[in-house]
Order: structure tokens, then C-alpha cells, then sequence
């Protein structure tokens, strides 16, 4: 044998030795090692962003100059690999310098052991993760597979009444109308549909064109998995969720369907970490094809309190405009509801309706209920007289409608104080009380919502406006001589 074959076997073999003292030394410390990998990455994010992304981590195998990382899920594993994946390859780094790569792989429900071990559901790390990069499902979308009480619960209370065939469609919201026809009936999102955002005042027909979407996808995708709900529900999930350390299966539940409907965005403004939490669930759903639809009572450019990325991306789709109603289709209302109440309606009552209440849908479908359920219980026909004793209060609301900026200057007046202070960031006793009775008569006298009489208090949030009006309702229980006071400028402003 030459020397130089001797020199080789030798460095063979000295080489053989290192690594075999290498996998020895690391059996001894694998778990120091890796206590203090997550220790240091959980001072740096901290406790909150660590327990939502990061706890779930396990340790599963260390081959040669590679870490082997198991997560339980395919989305979390993708999560930690795009926002801690670099991060995490330099600790190891720092901690061990043998270690070169870092590898993250699927260990479905189970903390994964070593890189052979067989998880329950018969598939090991490294087949899991294989299957994950080809596409096959290897965690169960639990929403969809748990039956229709899952289904229930995303899709929350539909009202069977809101349909595409009770919808009265007319020239103020044709548009919205054939937008939200076109999602229901594709089912695929459609270049330029995706998200679909809805918006108009109270009362004109987002509600129903949202529930006519979700009805109509149920019954002709029964397999596709819809959930609907307010802007409000979904803030107060997310809470829960973030309260019992679930925030994980919060966003897979979410990012697993196939709709996504949410109602009422606006309530959303001056809430950051759910804006947040709303603009990824956005991202990942269009990212994987998936539709979206959103309603609120303004356009997207015009939620200027919202995130600017998330007005950007709402605006990027198609966004339907619902207009006031004009007197042909509150005529057409009116018919179609009394058709389906099985009452004969005299054509004088409903051209009466119509040209009195004409802000609000809701409003109008309540007079006709209330003149209706008369009729029946009375057991008297329906003529134009009785429906204007039924309707005097409504009536005569109609005929005197109070405007914020009339409250606010009257209270202004009644309290001596300047109209400016109503809209300034005065903090005085003397300001701030006559400003909480203008916000409690403008939720009593007006049908603006939270936020936009917030706005007109100087952008002020609709929690702020909340407040105020449980503030002065309790003040009036206590102190007789305020509630005379408030009581009187409520007559004030109705006479």
C-alpha cells in the first residue's frame, strides 16, 4: 500500500470518527441546544407572537449537517418557513456550527419525534412534507369534513327570507344586483370580481345581496364551504381566539373555505390588530383562488380610517355602489312584500308609503308590516286613513328629520358653548358633557350609524360614541334634573 492510499484511509477514518463523536455529542446536547435555539427566538419576538406561531415547533431529527423542525399543520409550517425560517438557520448556526441547514416539515397531529416515526394519521415527516409540495392534502380541513354543524356555524344566521328571488331589484341597485349574480353562479372568482365589495346607506340591500350569495352558493356548490359573517363576529373570534391561545386553528379555519362573506366592514376602523389579522386572511384566500366578498357603507377609498393596504386591496376587485331607492322600486318593495304576506294592499296605501318613507328599506318594510298585522288583528280592511293613524309616529319622523349638525348646534346653544367644541379634542367637564348629550341625541333622533356620528364629532371612534350615549342614559337614571334637561332638548328638536 503506498502512502498516499495510507493518507487517504486515515483521513477517511479520522473523518468517520468526527462525525460518529458529532451524532454522540449531539444526543447529549440536542436538547440544551435546541432549549436555548428557542429561547433566544422567544426574547426576540415575544411571548405573544411566539406562542401564536412558534410553540408548536418540535424538534424531530438531526441528519449529519441538517436540523429537521416538525410543525403540526401544512399553513403553519409555510408560516414559520417564510417569517422565522432565516432567523432560525442562524441561531442553530451560532449554537452549533456543524448545523448548515434547517429543514421545517408536517408531523400532523402529534409533536413529531424522530425523522422515521409515524404520526397518526400513518404518514412520517418527510412523506408529509413530500406530499404537502405535491399537493396532496395532508392535514384534514376540519370545517368541511366535521358535517353541517361546522358548515352552520361558519356560514352563520342566514335568513332564509333574504334570496335572490325576494330581491326587488330596480335602476338604483341593477349593478350590485347582476355583480352578486355573477359570484353566486361562478364557481370560480372571476378576473376583476374578486374581492366583490358592496356598499351603500342603511337599510338599501347589502344584508340581502350578501345572504342571497351564500344561499345561492349553498344550493348550487353544496361541497363549497361559505362563511358569512359581520365585521363585528369577526372581531370578537379573533379575540377568543387570541384569549384561549387558539389563534392557529382561528386563521386555518378561515383560510380553509372557499367563500369568505363579511358584513358591515366598516366597524373594523380603529381596530388595527384585527385589520391586521383581516388583511392576511384577504391575502392568503385570493392567493389561493378563493372569493371574497365584503360590504360596508362607504366605498373603499372612502373608509379613509381603514389601513391604506387593505383599502388598496379592497378596492382592486369590483365594487357596486347600492343607490337610494327611487319611488318606482319602493312601489315594487312594497308590492312584492305584500304578495308574499298574502294581503290585498290598495294601491292608494302603497303610493303613500312610498312617497312618505323614502330614506330606508328596513323602515319601509316595518310600516307595511305594522299596517298589515292591523288589519288582521282589528280585523278591519286597509285604507289610507287607518294606515295613517297606525303610522302617526312614524309618520310624523319622517316629516321632521334631525340632523347631527342640528343637534350639535342646538346642545351647543342650550349649554353655551361653541359649536367648535363639539368637534375638538377639549377634555373639560364643561365641554365634554354637553358633547356625550349631543352623541346620545344623535343615536336617539338620527338613523346614522356609530361611526359615522363619530366622524361628525371630530373622527372620533364609534366606541367613543358608545360610551357617551351608556354614559348619559345612566346619568339620567340617577339625576332627575338632567334627564329633564336632556328630555327638553329632545322636544326641542322634534317639535
Amino acid at each position: 500500500m503506498t502512502a498516499v492510499s495510507h493518507s487517504a484511509q486515515a483521513d477517511r477514518g479520522r473523518s468517520g470518527e468526527a462525525g460518529l463523536r458529532l451524532v454522540r455529542r449531539l444526543d447529549g446536547e440536542l436538547a440544551a441546544q435546541w432549549a436555548r435555539v428557542r429561547g433566544r427566538l422567544r426574547e426576540e419576538v415575544g411571548e405573544v407572537e411566539y406562542r401564536t406561531w412558534l410553540k408548536q415547533m418540535t424538534l424531530a431529527d438531526v441528519d449529519q449537517d441538517e436540523v429537521v423542525i416538525a410543525l403540526p399543520t401544512r399553513f403553519l409550517r409555510d408560516w414559520v418557513r417564510s417569517h422565522y425560517g432565516d432567523r432560525l438557520r442562524s441561531l442553530w448556526c451560532a449554537e452549533n456550527p456543524e448545523i448548515r441547514r434547517v429543514a421545517l416539515r408536517i408531523a400532523a397531529g402529534a409533536s413529531a419525534g424522530l425523522a422515521g416515526e409515524v404520526s397518526p394519521g400513518g404518514t412520517t415527516a418527510a412523506e408529509a412534507d413530500t406530499a404537502a409540495l405535491n399537493g396532496e392534502r395532508v392535514t384534514l380541513r376540519e370545517d368541511a369534513q366535521r358535517g353541517d354543524g361546522a358548515r352552520a356555524e361558519l356560514a352563520g344566521q342566514l335568513d332564509p327570507r333574504f334570496t335572490f328571488a325576494t330581491f326587488v331589484v330596480g335602476k338604483p341597485n341593477e349593478f350590485a344586483y347582476a355583480c352578486a349574480r355573477r359570484v353566486a353562479d361562478s364557481d370560480r372568482p372571476q378576473p376583476g370580481f374578486n374581492p366583490l365589495f358592496l356598499y351603500g346607506g342603511v337599510g338599501l340591500g347589502k344584508t340581502h345581496l350578501m345572504h342571497a350569495i351564500a344561499w345561492s352558493i349553498r344550493e348550487r356548490a353544496p361541497g363549497r364551504v361559505v362563511a358569512y359573517m359581520s365585521a363585528e363576529k369577526f372581531m370578537y373570534r379573533f379575540i377568543a381566539a387570541i384569549r384561549s391561545q387558539n389563534t392557529v386553528e382561528f386563521k386555518e379555519q378561515l383560510r380553509s373555505v372557499d367563500v369568505l362573506m363579511v358584513d358591515d366592514l366598516q366597524f373594523l376602523i380603529g381596530k388595527e390588530n384585527t385589520q391586521e389579522e383581516f388583511f392576511h386572511t384577504f391575502n392568503a384566500l385570493v392567493d389561493a383562488g378563493k372569493q371574497i366578498v365584503v360590504s360596508a357603507d362607504k366605498s373603499p377609498s372612502d373608509l379613509s380610517e381603514l389601513d391604506a393596504r387593505l383599502r388598496t386591496r379592497l378596492g382592486c376587485g369590483m365594487v357596486a355602489d347600492i343607490h337610494a331607492t327611487t319611488y318606482e322600486l319602493r312601489i315594487g318593495i312594497l308590492q312584492a312584500k305584500a304578495a308574499l304576506a298574502g294581503m290585498i294592499v290598495p294601491q292608494k296605501v302603497m303610493e303613500f308609503l312610498a312617497h312618505k318613507i323614502t330614506t330606508n328599506v328596513r323602515e319601509l318594510e316595518g310600516a307595511l308590516n305594522r299596517v298589515v298585522a292591523h288589519a288582521q288583528l282589528v280585523g278591519r280592511p286597509i285604507t289610507l286613513e287607518s294606515t295613517q293613524e297606525v303610522l302617526h309616529d312614524v309618520l310624523r319622523a319622517q316629516d321632521r328629520r334631525v340632523t347631527i349638525e342640528e343637534i350639535q348646534k342646538r346642545v351647543a346653544e342650550h349649554y353655551n358653548i361653541r359649536l367648535t367644541d363639539m368637534s375638538s379634542a377639549r377634555r373639560a367637564r364643561a365641554v365634554a358633557r354637553p358633547r356625550q348629550v349631543a352623541m346620545y341625541l344623535a343615536k336617539q333622533l338620527t338613523s346614522r350609524s356609530l361611526p359615522e356620528i363619530g366622524r361628525k364629532f371630530g373622527n372620533r371612534d364609534h366606541t367613543t360614541v358608545m360610551h357617551a350615549c351608556a354614559r348619559v342614559a345612566e346619568l339620567m337614571q340617577r339625576d332627575a334634573a338632567f334627564a329633564e334637561d336632556v328630555e327638553l332638548l329632545r322636544r326641542m328638536l322634534e317639535s
